[in-house]
């Protein structure tokens, strides 16, 4: 078998209907679409959503809660992801970025204590949690203060 002998199955292909192509076409004049009313005229339809004038269901259902838009979003690293890092190294948003530690846009980087380091690291990132804060500081890292947003 070779490319040019390839063929889809029998019936994969269907011609389209075309519609509104005179009288005789068996689909000529109104073009299946009946005769008068919403759905006959050009854009008509009616909406997502839309019920029949019946009360919709993201009007019947109870609402809870807000959405605060001034809700910052915070990007998280572990302990145990800094483990690809050699001793010495100075860990910040740029470096985790460029190793893919980090993807996509946050108002701030948090280290978090899950998992252990046993060599030393600079750490500046503008949130650590105490925790980590502790395991860098042990292992003989140190940690300084980056601008939060």
């Amino acid at each position: 078998m070779r490319l040019h002998e390839l063929k889809p199955a029998p019936g994969a292909h269907k011609q389209r209907k075309r519609v509104g192509r005179g009288v005789g076409s068996g689909r000529g004049k109104t073009a299946g679409r009946g005769s008068k009313g919403h759905n006959s005229r050009s854009g008509g339809g009616v909406r997502p959503g839309f019920e029949g004038g019946q009360m919709p269901i993201h009007r019947r259902l109870p609402k809870r809660g807000f959405t605060n838009i001034f809700k910052k979003k915070i990007g998280i690293v572990n302990i145990r992801d800094l483990e690809r890092f050699e001793s010495g190294t100075l860990v910040d948003e740029p470096l985790l970025r460029k190793t893919g530690l980090i993807k996509g846009t946050y108002h701030g980087i948090k280290l978090l204590g899950e998992g252990d380091i046993s060599y030393p690291l600079t750490i500046r990132l503008p949130y650590i949690s105490s925790g980590a804060r502790s395991k860098i500081e042990a292992a003989g890292g140190s940690i300084t203060p980056a601008e939060k947003q």
